[in-house]
Formats: C-alpha cells, sequence, structure tokens
C-alpha cells in the first residue's frame, strides 16, 4: 500500500504492517528485527518513494507531499517508473521474484 494512504488511514495500519513484515522476515530466514541502521535507511527510502507517489500518483499537490513526506534531494520523477501497472502484471512481477528468492534459499539451506 502507498504510503499517502497509509498516512490517511493512521496508526492502527502501523502495528499491522510491523506484524506483516515481521512474519515475511522470519519467512525468509531474516532477523525478525531490523537493526536501527538499516531501519532508517527503509525509512527514508520510503519517504522518498512516499513524495513522487503521492504527487505523480494519489494527486497530492508538492507542497501537500512536501508538509506529509519531505521533499527529496537531488532526486527527480525521472529516477523512478511509476507507471499504473495492471494487477496481473504486478502479480507475475511478484510471482517471479519470489520464485527467485525461493530458488536462492533452497541453495543456501
Amino acid at each position: 500500500m502507498i504510503s499517502p494512504f497509509k498516512s490517511v488511514v493512521g496508526g492502527g495500519y502501523k502495528d499491522c504492517e510491523h506484524r506483516l513484515q515481521r512474519a515475511i522476515h522470519l519467512r525468509f530466514s531474516l532477523p525478525a528485527e531490523l537493526g536501527a541502521g538499516l531501519r532508517k535507511d527503509i525509512k527514508r527510502a520510503d519517504q522518498v518513494a512516499a513524495y513522487f507517489e503521492a504527487t505523480l500518483l494519489a494527486g497530492f499537490s508538492a507542497a501537500e507531499a512536501t508538509e506529509f513526506f519531505g521533499r527529496p534531494r537531488g532526486m527527480s520523477a525521472d529516477s523512478f517508473d511509476l507507471s499504473p501497472r495492471s494487477v496481473t502484471w504486478a502479480q507475475n512481477a511478484f510471482v517471479k521474484r519470489f520464485a527467485a528468492l525461493e530458488k536462492a534459499r533452497a541453495k543456501t539451506a
């Protein structure tokens, strides 16, 4: 779910997201909790993505997106492919990536 929507939903979504993230990490043999440095990097990447998602996909003005997410420095929308995709495209991309991760995980098990 894109971050602009999460902002509207509020705090209840964060609890669900945290439980889901822990389950995904455990499923792929990753630590359930991430280190502080990695959490900070992920948060920053999420804020950058949220700004562009808000302005290019969710109809926020630049001022609104800046207020909620901050304006990314040294980046432009040209850095990202935020083209709308079909559900079928997303499903296929997910399944393909999941299969590749499973194959790599099986080799190390």
